[in-house]
């Protein structure tokens, strides 16, 4: 239930003083009562009313010296405030105006006229303190997107719009925050960029570039992997973080399918313009301890762990043209893809040699 609207009722005559607390309280209003302006000021201070019933003539400090006061202080300057006078009404209006007063009552008090401005200064009231708890609210809203969409590009550098989108919304833990998670990692580069690189003028290797990292990226988002890097030609892509996603081993070969068709399409201008180059991945699944890496003013995302270490170095042997991945992988993915075996790799940095399979594509239905 609603509290009642409180109404301080300030006058230095004893008689007045309870006429008009009277009149209120019998309404269902909440009255609070002050004899002189000095402790109508300090009332208000504890506790701002509703509305203030203001006498203007008192000893020490009138009435329109206590509107000013009200009127001067930020948390009170929307207070309604009706001064109450026997002097000639015409004279004091403008004074009472002048001073801030919202309303005028005369001497000797019209009970319907007092409830009816009181009624509609309250309803004014109540008007103004929506419309104000609306603005806060909005300012709070503009605050709020403003932070998200901060946020938001600070996580498109490392995640898909969609995941980034998921993580501002509250769809994600915080990714920045170091943690372990089971991924499936993608690696690849262009095969024989080194020496296109060294022998074609740099803006030639830049659209190569442009272009290239133009069509993967549209893969990986489309994919809804999450770029881990890049660095030239090389690049690293993993599934299943910072959001989880359904099959997350499945999503990086039918990624690194469509990517390899998409090279051999840029292959074909690449070729006219003498450039040979081709396309190496390598996949590998396990867990990976990810987060924020670097130092204040320059963060990446990455991950670490033997799971990346081993797609780079499949990645590495692949030749131009060729998807690895090791026996483990394909294992869980025999139902899906057609590949053949390799054999056993000697990889730098794992101790013994590493079953691999070459992918050719998708198995047909």
């Amino acid at each position: 239930m609603n509290a009642p609207p409180r109404v301080l009722v300030v006058d230095d005559t004893p008689v007045n003083l309870k006429l008009l607390a009277d009149l209120l309280a019998v309404k269902g209003y909440a009255v609070v009562t002050a004899t002189s302006g000095p402790e109508a000021l300090g009332a208000i201070e504890r506790d701002v009313p509703d509305l203030v019933l203001l006498d203007v003539m008192m000893p020490g400090m009138s009435g329109y010296e206590v509107c000013r006061k009200v009127r001067e202080n930020p948390a009170t300057a929307m207070l309604p405030v009706v001064m109450v006078t026997a002097l000639d009404p015409a004279q004091e209006r403008v004074k009472g105006i002048e001073a801030g007063a919202d309303d005028f009552l005369a001497k000797p008090i019209h009970q319907p006229e007092l409830l009816a401005r009181v009624r509609s200064l309250l309803r004014v009231k109540e008007l103004w303190d929506r419309v104000a708890e609306l603005n806060r609210t909005l300012e709070q809203r503009v605050q709020e997107q403003v932070s998200q969409l901060e946020r938001l590009g600070r996580l498109k550098r490392f995640f898909s719009p969609q995941l980034a989108e998921a993580i501002v919304a509250g769809g994600a833990d915080d990714p920045l925050q170091s943690h372990r998670r089971d991924i499936t990692v993608v690696f690849l580069d262009l095969r024989g960029f080194t020496a296109f690189a060294e022998t074609a003028e740099p803006e030639e290797v830049m659209g190569v570039l442009r272009a290239y990292h133009a069509a993967m990226g549209r893969l990986i988002l489309q994919h809804e992997g999450t770029l881990e890097r890049f660095t030239g030609d090389g690049m690293m892509i993993f599934f299943n973080d910072p959001v989880p996603v359904p099959d997350p081993q499945e999503r990086a070969v039918r990624m690194a399918l469509a990517m390899r068709d998409r090279v051999e399409e840029l292959m074909t201008t690449w070729r006219k313009l003498g450039y040979e180059l081709d396309l190496g991945v390598g996949i590998a699944q396990g867990y990976a301890t990810i987060g924020a890496i670097g130092f204040e003013g320059r963060w990446d995302y990455g991950a670490i762990g033997s799971v990346t270490n081993l797609a780079a170095r499949l990645c590495g042997e692949a030749r131009p043209g060729q998807i690895l991945i090791p026996r483990r992988l394909h294992a869980m993915l025999e139902a899906l893809i057609d590949a053949e075996p390799v054999g056993e790799l000697t990889l730098k940095g794992f101790s013994r040699p590493v079953p691999a399979y070459a992918v050719r594509g998708l198995r047909r239905p």
